[in-house]
């Protein structure tokens, strides 16, 4: 089998290197991929714009792919997976209609209501003063939505109504602009990817992430900074609640709607004093959840995205795990997320890959001069594996420990709390 990853990221790192270790896969091709992909992959640096569903659909028909694999939202939601499918050719993503479930969160909303999935109440609102009712309405703290997508960084979290307004202004300022605000739900947030072929759902091991970039989860919200897999404190039976209550009844509805959704339905969760609800809904894997929960899938990739891109998910065995845990810790350029610095050099990516159990997946890295610099915000995942958390994480941060790039900042608190056995 030949594979096609779309995307450029360290998801798609950690996708790809996933694709390659499976034994059906002769050749993985990454769309344009970056410096770390291309050591696992063919990476085609002439690919065109991810989200040109028509060129994609021909890159994967010359190079005589049998799967598609879209990594990012922007593709899904431009309509790639269905240019793909077109062509006759497998692929393991939604298409533009169903994607909408990320692209637009007022969509979203409308879908768990019909489908009776537990979320929190929230206004959509197209105008400042259905803002400022909703503002009233929902009291502090206040969680501000930017209706369209905007790479983990839309939601503004505040106390602060004057915060709260101006970021509701700015998503207003966009072409279509419209915001949805919604009560706060307390507890802690936890992500579940299901991957679906439009009628069977299967769950993968549940992760948390940290989206907030100082420690102690301070500062403005990221796309990501770190994550960790199993969650030793969760619930027992909440994957199970989270299909029953969430995931099929969601894929259900999809499907009579006529719009089925075929890949990953990332739920991200938050578990209130009232049960779990949904905090959103994703369209493609999270990041930087997926370098962790890969980093613990045994079940080989290829074959699983397959059977769902082709709507043979019932027959495919029970997944397999690892008994290990893994603890991802991002490494971002300075002045992310506001205003990253880029074209630095990064040193000591080989050094922290050397070290036992750790894995360096590159993000924002390009090359010059044959040098490895940084190319955006969020440039290095090092993921560490351990018997159990504590050692995973003292693994990722001695692989951090490693790199060298001026001005780089990190969380140092990954996985702290649940590696000492204690809820977040």
């Amino acid at each position: 089998m030949q594979v096609l990853l779309i995307g450029s990221g360290a998801r798609e790192h950690a996708l790809a290197r996933a694709l390659a270790a499976d034994p059906d896969v002769s050749a993985v091709h990454a769309a344009p991929g970056n410096p770390g992909i291309a050591a696992v992959a063919h990476c085609v640096t002439a690919a065109p714009d991810p989200t040109d569903g028509e060129g994609m659909a021909q890159l994967a028909v010359d190079l005589g792919v049998d799967l598609v694999v879209v990594g990012p939202e922007g593709p899904l939601v431009a309509g790639v997976a269905d240019a793909v499918r077109d062509r006759g050719i497998a692929c393991f993503g939604p298409s533009a209609q169903a994607a909408r479930l990320e692209g637009s969160k007022a969509f979203a909303k409308e879908v768990m209501a019909e489908a009776g999935v537990p979320t929190a109440l929230c206004h959509v609102a197209t105008t400042p003063e259905q803002v400022a009712a909703a503002l009233e309405a929902t009291g502090a703290p206040y969680v501000v939505k930017d209706d369209g997508l905007a790479a983990g960084k839309g939601v503004v979290v505040t106390d602060d109504h004057e915060r709260a307004t101006s970021h509701a202004a700015a998503c207003l300022a966009r072409p279509g602009g419209t915001v949805v605000v919604e009560e706060f739900l307390d507890g802690p947030e936890i992500s579940v990817f299901c991957l679906t072929d439009g009628t069977t759902v299967v769950p993968l091991a549940p992760a948390q992430d940290f989206k907030r970039v100082g420690d102690g989860d301070t500062g403005p919200n990221t796309g990501g900074m770190g994550a960790y897999s199993p969650l030793p404190w969760a619930p027992d039976g909440l994957v199970q609640e989270v299909l029953d209550r969430v995931a099929r009844p969601t894929v259900e509805l999809m499907h009579r709607r006529g719009t089925p959704f075929t890949g990953v339905l990332y739920v991200g969760l938050a578990l209130t004093s009232r049960g779990p609800r949904v905090v959103e809904f994703n369209a493609r894997f999270g990041d930087p959840e997926t370098q962790a929960v890969l980093a613990r899938l045994r079940t080989p990739l290829a074959q699983l995205l397959l059977a769902a891109a082709e709507g043979r998910l019932a027959e495919a065995p029970p997944l397999a795990w690892h008994d290990e845990a893994a603890v991802t810790v991002v490494v971002a350029s300075e002045g992310y997320p506001d205003a990253p610095v880029t074209g630095r050099p990064v040193r000591g990516v080989e050094t922290a890959s050397a070290l036992d159990d750790v894995q360096v997946l590159h993000a924002g890295t390009g090359t010059r001069d044959g040098e490895l610099v940084s190319t955006g915000g969020r440039v290095l995942s090092v993921v560490g594996t351990g018997p159990d958390l504590r050692t995973a994480r003292d693994r990722a941060y001695a692989g951090v420990a490693c790199i060298e790039l001026e001005g780089s900042h990190h969380r140092t608190d990954i996985a702290e709390r649940a590696a000492a056995e204690e809820t977040p």
